[in-house]
């Protein structure tokens, strides 16, 4: 069977890009998580791992690398895991699957290589970039960041955690529930309290 892998960073992110309508009768596996988090820490990354390891999907596409990660070592560890299960892996904006003719692509592993270590060193520059922003900004009194004992919007805070919500209502526990989806027990926690409001 085929599936779909999309990751987005924030609920208020839209999928649509990632979700073609070529893909109509792929299982979606679908993250709302930084691209920091490993992927077999993710929610669905661990479903879709289960799925695989189960000889459920023999075939999983993205819309990019970096749906996959920005660490160029999970990356690449998490595309290991699929190659040794023999599974197909198909980066759209390459054009470009992992195997042909059942065997491994060695020009798929050199390119992916490259963009995970781009992908990589893009995050790390926008961090750095935005620590100094943040920097300039409060040396000149500009610095728009939440203030110190200010609370968050309940819909704000739980429109950031649609998977968390959706594992609650399915009465799973809260450790399961934090596990699947890559957050703290904190968080969930927290999604907790604000639905039973």
């Amino acid at each position: 069977m085929r599936a779909r892998y999309i990751r987005v960073s924030t609920a208020s992110q839209s999928h649509e890009r990632q979700l073609k309508k070529e893909h109509p009768n792929d299982r979606l596996f679908l993250d709302v998580c930084s691209g920091s988090i490993p992927f077999n820490k993710r929610g669905q990354g661990r479903m879709l791992i289960k799925a695989i390891e189960a000889g459920e999907i023999d075939y999983i596409s993205v819309h990019a690398v970096d749906r996959l990660g920005r660490n160029l070592l999970d990356i690449l560890t998490t595309l290991q895991l699929f190659d040794n299960k023999e599974v197909i892996v198909k980066v759209d904006n390459l054009g470009i699957e992992s195997r042909v003719k059942n065997k491994p692509n060695p020009a798929f592993k050199l390119i992916i290589s490259v963009l995970a270590n781009i992908s990589e060193m893009e995050r790390e520059t926008m961090l750095v970039r935005q620590k100094e922003g943040i920097a300039l900004a409060k040396l000149k009194g500009t610095y728009k960041g939440r203030e110190k004992g200010s609370t968050e919007d309940k819909d704000e805070f739980l429109s950031k955690y649609p998977q968390v919500i959706s594992l609650l209502k399915q009465k799973k526990s809260l450790r399961d529930t934090a596990s699947r989806s890559g957050v703290s027990l904190n968080t969930v926690q927290k999604v907790k309290k604000y639905m039973n409001k």
